[in-house]
């Protein structure tokens, strides 16, 4: 079984609510009061008239709730348009508000240089989540130039005052060597400072470091710890994670019922790693009940995904009627498939099946396979 942490980038768009914090406009700290408390409909009587009179605070918050449909029809169009408004006069939670309509083409066509621009005017003013959508672009080359210099710099700003998700992507950085010189220890920093505030990408990250001894010494108890914080978030790999730790009493004692809780917790969010773990258990009964059948159903989700481990072990199904009908010609396009992935046994199983069957079945195998 194959034991993963994720290490990808993920763009969060949070629309940042604060209070206005220049000029008090009459009615507008009744208006926030109100909307702190979810009375949309006098937030939106109090905020209304100050927006039309050029208050960008109201502005911003009438745009998030057209957006939401909070007090209001959810209009996207309308949303930005307030966004914009309060943006050019330079309110950062507009100005990085708009630049996610614009990212994403709600509401507004979409125009990923227009949204950097958007985001580098908000992260200028310090923006913490600015600047990690900003970082964001800059890693993915979404509407200027890929660099992971700038990337690292941009998360480095947010990571510092505190946001999690760019504490987690700088650690990403480091662990991978991508802008900065690869360093296992500070990676490990940085997805700590994320999984102490609750993380569960950062929770995984810090306790595939611990699986691993990467960055920190190894240490199986820690990883299960931080993988079962993830895991308790619904954090499909985490659960996945865990379960590997269960199966293997790594860190925890060995106990194959508590692997499968686990597996099936991810399996049921679609995570192919932990279906073709499950289909492993099921099939060879090892906390749960031997059942061929089960044992072929999860091969199958995690095959369909192109899971290379599963194509081999749904072939080898179909090779030996275990969970369904001996099917010679399955097994050998299931085989090829792992095959293509370069998984060495597919290769090997697939000359043996290919030695038993009929001219008629080895025509219609590769009339499946395309070749």
């Amino acid at each position: 079984m194959i034991y993963r942490a994720i290490t990808g980038i993920t763009l969060c768009l949070t629309l940042v609510l604060l209070p206005f914090q220049g000029k008090a406009w009459a009615g507008y700290h009744e208006g926030f009061a109100a909307y702190s408390r979810h009375d949309y409909a006098t937030a939106l009587r109090e905020f209304r008239p100050l927006a039309e009179q050029g208050h960008a605070s109201a502005q911003n918050y009438l745009g998030i709730m057209y957006q939401n449909g909070w007090g209001v029809p959810v209009d996207n169009a309308t949303a930005a348009q307030w966004y914009r408004k309060a943006a050019e006069q330079g309110n950062a939670f507009a100005q990085n508000n708009l630049g996610v309509m614009l990212q994403k083409g709600k509401g507004v066509p979409r125009n990923l240089t227009g949204a950097v621009s958007w985001y580098r005017k908000a992260a200028e003013q310090g923006h913490a989540q600015a600047q990690y959508n900003l970082g964001y672009m800059y890693q993915e080359g979404q509407g200027v130039t890929q660099s992971d210099v700038a990337a690292v710099d941009w998360y480095r700003r947010a990571a510092e005052q505190g946001h999690s998700m760019a504490q987690n992507n700088l650690g990403v950085s480091f662990a991978k060597g991508r802008g900065v010189p690869q360093n296992f220890s500070r990676a490990s920093e940085w997805y700590r400072k994320a999984a102490e505030q609750g993380n569960a990408l950062a929770q995984d990250n810090l306790a595939f470091m611990y699986r691993n001894g990467r960055g920190v010494p190894k240490d199986y108890a820690q990883a299960a710890a931080w993988y079962r914080k993830a895991a308790d978030q619904g954090h499909a790999e985490a659960q996945n994670n865990l379960g590997l730790l269960y199966e293997h009493g790594q860190g925890v004692p060995q106990d194959y019922a508590r692997a499968a809780q686990w597996y099936r917790k991810a399996a049921d969010q679609g995570n192919h790693w932990a279906q073709n773990n499950l289909g492993i258990l099921y099939q060879n009964g090892l906390g749960v009940a031997q059942d061929p059948a089960q044992a072929v159903y999860w091969y199958r989700k995690a095959a369909d995904q192109g899971h290379a481990a599963a194509q081999f072990n749904l072939g080898a199904m179909y090779q030996g009627g275990l969970g369904v009908e001996r099917d010679f010609v399955q097994a050998y396009v299931w085989y090829t498939r792992a095959a293509a992935q370069g998984h060495a046994e597919a290769v090997t199983n697939r000359s043996s099946v290919l030695s038993v069957m009929s001219p008629a079945q080895k025509e219609e195998a590769r009339r499946r396979v395309g070749r």
